[in-house]
C-alpha cells in the first residue's frame, strides 16, 4: 500500500494530484501521525552512503524501538540510455518483517542538484509516516548542494581515497554539511585522508562535526547512531517553509525561464502557494496561469 502511494507522489499528472491532496489532507489530520526528523546523506560515489544507511538505520532503532525508520535513495539516470540501475537496494538490506523500517529507491531523471524530479513530493507523503526520514543523494562531488534545501541535517559522507587538499578546497559541497562522516575507516590509507578532511574542516571555521566509521568494524557507529535518535521532533510541519523553493524548480523544470517569469509575474513563489493553498494546488493551477501569461 505505502508502495503504491510513494508511485501516486511520483506521479505529476494533473489528473492524480486531487488523490495527492486529498491523501495529505487525511495524513495531516490523523492523530497517529508521525512528524519525521530528515536527515540527507550525500557525498561522492563509492564513498559507503547506501551501506551506512543498512547499518546505521538498525542502530537508531536500538536507541529508539518506538520509532518508525523511512529511507528515500536517489540514484543516477543513464543519460545515453534514460534508465536507472536502483542499485542501493543490494546494499541496503533491513531485516525482513520488521515494519519498522521502510525502503525506497528513485531515479533522479538527470535533474541536477543531487535530488530526484519527485524526491520532495514524495518526502511530503512519508514525513506524517515516520519519525526519522533518511534521504540518500545521488553521488555528488563538488557542487551539488540541494540536498540542504530539504533536510533538518546533512551528513557529508566522504571515503579515504577523495581527493587531496586542492581538491577539498574547490569543494563547496564542504560548505554545507553539519557533520562529516568519514567512511571505510578500517582501510590502510584511511589515516592520511582523514587528516587532509580535518585540515579542511578547521580551515573552514570548525563547524561541521567529524564522525570517523567503518561498517566493517563498527568504529563509531553507535556514536553516530545516538546522536540521530536523539534529534528532536520539528515544532510545526517538517518541510513548512520549503514547498516554495521546489514549487519554483518545479516550474523551472516543466516550462523553463519562460515559467519562472510567469511566476515572479504573479509575486513568486510563496505568494503564488499562499493563494492557491498547498503544492498540489499550485501544480495543477499553473500551467493554465502559464499559458494566459504567454498569450498576454
Amino acid at each position: 500500500m505505502l508502495g503504491r502511494a510513494v508511485s501516486l507522489f511520483e506521479d505529476a499528472r494533473a489528473e492524480v494530484l486531487p488523490e495527492r491532496r486529498r491523501i495529505i489532507a487525511a495524513l495531516a489530520a490523523h492523530p497517529g501521525r508521525r512528524q519525521a526528523r530528515l536527515v540527507g546523506l550525500t557525498g561522492p560515489p563509492g564513498a559507503g552512503k547506501s551501506s551506512l544507511i543498512a547499518d546505521l538505520a538498525p542502530r537508531v532503532l536500538a536507541e529508539r524501538p518506538d520509532w518508525a525508520i523511512g529511507v528515500l535513495a536517489v540514484d543516477p539516470t543513464s543519460p545515453a540510455t534514460g534508465g536507472a540501475l536502483l542499485g542501493d537496494r543490494v546494499r541496503v538490506r533491513f531485516p525482513p518483517g520488521d515494519d519498522r523500517l521502510f525502503f525506497r529507491s528513485q531515479s533522479s531523471e538527470l535533474e541536477l542538484g543531487g535530488l530526484g524530479r519527485h524526491t520532495f513530493a514524495v518526502c511530503r507523503l512519508l514525513q506524517h509516516l515516520f519519525d526519522l526520514l533518511l534521504v540518500e543523494t545521488v553521488g555528488v562531488g563538488q557542487s551539488e548542494i540541494e540536498i540542504t534545501r530539504l533536510v533538518d541535517r546533512t551528513l557529508l559522507v566522504l571515503s579515504p581515497h577523495w581527493g587531496d587538499s586542492i581538491q577539498l578546497m574547490k569543494a563547496g559541497v564542504m560548505e554545507v554539511p553539519d557533520a562529516v562522516v568519514l567512511a571505510k575507516q578500517d582501510l590502510a590509507e584511511a589515516g592520511r585522508g582523514a587528516a587532509a578532511i580535518e585540515a579542511e574542516l578547521a580551515r573552514r571555521g570548525g563547524r561541521a562535526a567529524l564522525h570517523r566509521v567503518s561498517v566493517r568494524t563498527g568504529l563509531g557507529l553507535d556514536g553516530l547512531g545516538r546522536e540521530i535518535a536523539a534529534m528532536e521532533a520539528p515544532a510545526g510541519p517538517p518541510l513548512a517553509g520549503r514547498e516554495p523553493h521546489f514549487f519554483a524548480r518545479w516550474v523551472a523544470g516543466e516550462f523553463g525561464r519562460s515559467g519562472v517569469a510567469a511566476l515572479e509575474a504573479r509575486g513568486g513563489p510563496a505568494a503564488y502557494l499562499a493563494g492557491v493553498g498547498d503544492l498540489e494546488a499550485a501544480m495543477a493551477a499553473f500551467p493554465a496561469d502559464y499559458r494566459l501569461w504567454v498569450n498576454n
